[in-house]
């Protein structure tokens, strides 16, 4: 008898990042060396989680903190997540207008699932993070919006206006995975202007156009970039955009799985229904510790000043090894990093020919040369929505280590000299 499942299952995308992954890990069985950049997390032996929360988390276990969580959070951490975003985002929202979850994945579904009904459209850039999915998981139509390199990945209002007249959702996140590039202020604060003059045309009657704003990168600024956010430029979005954060990126918790959304309350209490339903809440010892960590000023103080500096460096490193391998006369390129754990570089590689004779025709070809050859494993922005021709990749540096940086931009060199 054959086995069927649903429509939805059936045509539901893999990951192209767990395929790339499969591959490397066979490499590395195989006993090669590889330095693996695909991944959007973190080494703990690199990058560990602060101390404090460590210990706060092991306590919180110890003292039997393990049965069920309220299904919006427990209200130490609503009022710690409200605090923090006051101290050091000077965003007023109340706990009632926050909701926690098991990482910022969970969120994104109930935002999509709230504000989206099938077959009505939702407007994001690529490359980004992962919309393709959450809308079709919703039955939505995709408004794909391609952006470009000039204007460092990032979505402006000329490219998203065409679109906005008929959508129900715009989603972006700044930092930018999986750019590492952000918003200037004057470019979100014309597309919140876009999004306020499309409502008022819509009136009251008419269903919203909503912002979704993933900034889970938001505390990994780096240098001197400044985070914008809507709410801030223009306070007349604060009925219009759901906010995305937690502590996966900046405080390196990718597993620790606690989140929050933020946003309207009527919407935040829809959005509580749906992912009560799922049983998404992140585990009540984790969220004790987190609020306990959160409140703590000065830890958290510390602890960003690290973490900012260690990824900075990382990015850095590699940012400065491209633009000289670029000055060299090589094919490739990067895009100075501002944010998140992300460098975004380019192997404009088609057309050349490997020391065996075969010529690089794909964005696969080039892909597989450089893992082969050099061992450097990185994502395509294909993978991301981008065209499957794009030559611009996300590297990540979560697990990179800073002395190893001069050896890997020195095999690039030996590798990219191959080429004819």
């Amino acid at each position: 008898m054959a086995l069927e499942v649903s429509q939805k299952a059936k045509n539901l995308i893999g990951s192209e990042i767990i395929k790339l992954s499969g591959e490397i890990n066979e490499k590395i069985k195989q006993g090669h060396t590889i330095y693996n950049f695909t991944i959007g997390d973190f080494n703990p032996k690199i990058f560990p989680i602060p101390s404090q929360l460590k210990e706060l988390i092991l306590e919180n276990y110890q003292k039997d903190q393990t049965n069920y969580p309220p299904a919006d959070g427990v209200p130490e951490l609503r009022e710690a997540v409200s605090a923090f975003l006051k101290h050091f985002g000077k965003l007023d929202y109340s706990k009632n207008e926050i909701l926690i979850a098991g990482g910022a994945r969970p969120l994104i579904y109930a935002i999509y699932q709230t504000l989206v009904d099938p077959g009505e459209k939702v407007i994001f850039p690529v490359p980004s993070w992962n919309n393709n999915h959450y809308t079709y998981l919703s039955g939505a139509q995709q408004v794909v919006v391609e952006t470009k390199p000039e204007n460092n990945f990032m979505p402006t209002t000329e490219e998203l206006q065409p679109h906005v007249s008929d959508a129900v959702l715009v989603a972006l996140c700044s930092p930018l995975n999986p750019t590492g590039t952000v918003f200037s202020k004057e470019k979100l604060e014309a597309i919140c202007d876009m999004i306020l003059e499309e409502n008022r045309r819509r009136g009251e009657g008419q269903k919203p156009l909503y912002l979704m704003y993933d900034q889970i990168y938001w505390l990994l600024t780096l240098g001197n970039t400044q985070h914008v956010d809507p709410v801030t430029l223009r306070p007349e979005m604060r009925n219009y955009t759901l906010y995305v954060d937690g502590i996966s990126k900046g405080f390196a918790a990718t597993g620790v799985r606690v989140g929050w959304a933020f946003g309207p309350e009527p919407i935040i209490n829809k959005m509580k229904s749906i992912l009560g339903h799922v049983g998404a809440w992140a585990p009540k010892a984790e969220q004790l510790a987190t609020a306990t960590y959160m409140n703590d000023v000065n830890a958290v103080n510390e602890y960003l000043g690290w973490i900012r500096q260690e990824v900075h460096e990382r990015l850095l490193g590699f940012y400065e090894g491209f633009k000289q391998l670029k000055n060299e006369g090589f094919r490739v390129d990067a895009i100075e990093p501002k944010g998140a754990i992300y460098l975004t570089i380019q192997f404009d590689l088609k057309g050349q020919k490997t020391p065996e004779g075969k010529l690089l025709q794909t964005t696969d070809d080039v892909t597989s040369y450089i893992l082969n050859e050099a061992g450097f494993a990185i994502v395509p922005f294909y993978a991301f929505g981008s065209p499957r021709e794009s030559s611009w990749y996300r590297l990540s540096i979560g697990t990179s280590k800073k002395e190893e940086i001069p050896e890997i931009i020195q095999k690039l060199r030996i590798t990219l000299a191959k080429l004819s």
